[in-house]
C-alpha cells in the first residue's frame, strides 16, 4: 500500500507531459537508457526521509540500483506484467547486447529488460510505471 510520501515521489518523477516521443519506435537500448535514470530517481527519493547522512542515502541506494537487484525486481514484478509488458522486457532482454565485465550475461539482461520496461511505461503510460513500481519491496 502507498502511503502520502510515495505518492509526493511519484508525482515528482511522473511529471511528464504527453510525449512527442513515437515510444514504439524506440530502441530497446535507449528505454533502458531513459528507464535507468528514472528507476534511480525514484530510489534516490523513497530513501529521503527520514533525513539521513549522504553516504548513509548513498549505500541505500547503491544496494537498489545494483543489476542484481533489478533483476530481483523484475522476477517480483513478473506476475503483475500484461503480455505487452512481458514483450517489451523481451526486447529490452534482446537488446543487451553488451558483455557485462562483473555479472552473468543473463543477469545483466534481466536488468536491461526492467530498465527498458520502466521507460518505457515512464514515456507512454506513467500511471501503469506508478502502479508496478508500488509493489516493489524497497525496505
Amino acid at each position: 500500500m502507498m502511503d502520502d510520501s510515495d505518492l509526493l515521489r511519484l508525482q515528482f518523477i511522473l511529471r511528464v507531459e504527453k510525449s512527442a516521443i513515437p515510444v514504439a519506435q524506440l530502441s530497446p537500448t535507449s528505454l533502458a537508457y531513459i528507464g535507468d535514470a528514472v528507476y534511480e530517481l525514484y530510489i534516490r527519493t523513497h530513501f529521503l526521509l527520514p533525513p539521513k547522512k549522504i553516504s548513509d542515502y548513498h549505500n541505500q541506494v547503491v544496494s537498489k540500483v545494483r543489476a542484481e537487484t533489478q533483476a530481483a525486481y523484475l522476477q517480483e514484478l513478473e506476475p503483475y506484467l500484461t503480455e505487452s509488458e512481458q514483450n517489451v522486457i523481451r526486447r529490452g532482454r534482446n537488446g543487451a547486447k553488451r558483455e557485462p565485465k562483473r555479472l552473468s550475461p543473463q543477469l545483466y539482461q534481466q536488468a536491461s529488460s526492467l530498465e527498458t520496461l520502466i521507460g518505457y511505461l515512464y514515456l507512454s503510460d506513467p500511471q501503469r510505471l506508478k502502479q508496478l513500481l508500488g509493489k516493489l519491496k524497497l525496505d
